[in-house]
């Protein structure tokens, strides 16, 4: 009979090690805190926040699972680091922006309240990720010196 390990690494493998990067442990915090931002936003009568909470935790899923599988390697033809930075950056300032709305104005809603909070501690989570990712995208970026011509 075949071995059937002998192809590669299992997807639980490849999910257990990923998990254990940096990336990775960054990505999943991201999925866990945009988790209980949702449970908390759908306890409070104001559950229309959890749409922010939704929409980046199925982002940061989708880019969890490019990563984890190295499709990145694979589809060229997407600049994965840009549109990583490009994710990170526009969630940390949607979460900083919601998280204000909801502990300013959330008076009497404690799940509002609670929501607002791990928000702005989301909001924090992304903002340190994009900044991550800016220090890779310019550690990667190779600075060659323009060629000078002493002959005017």
């Amino acid at each position: 009979m075949a071995d059937t390990n002998a192809s590669g690494p299992t997807c639980l493998e490849r999910l257990k090690s990923y998990v254990k990067t940096s990336k990775g442990l960054m990505l999943a915090s991201e999925i866990v805190i945009s988790f209980i931002i949702i449970i908390c936003y759908a306890a409070s009568s104001a559950g229309g926040f959890s749409t922010l909470a939704i929409c980046e935790m199925i982002f940061a899923m989708v880019f969890f699972g490019i990563f984890m599988m190295e499709l990145d390697k694979q589809f060229l033809m997407v600049n994965w680091m840009w549109s990583d930075l490009f994710r990170a950056g526009i969630g940390a300032v949607l979460y900083i922006i919601t998280s204000l709305i909801c502990v300013i104005g959330g008076s009497g809603d404690g799940a509002r309240i609670a929501g607002g909070v791990f928000g702005l501690i989301a909001g924090l989570l992304f903002a340190y990720d994009t900044y991550t990712i800016f220090l890779q995208i310019k550690a990667t970026r190779q600075h060659t010196a323009a060629a000078t011509d002493d002959r005017v």
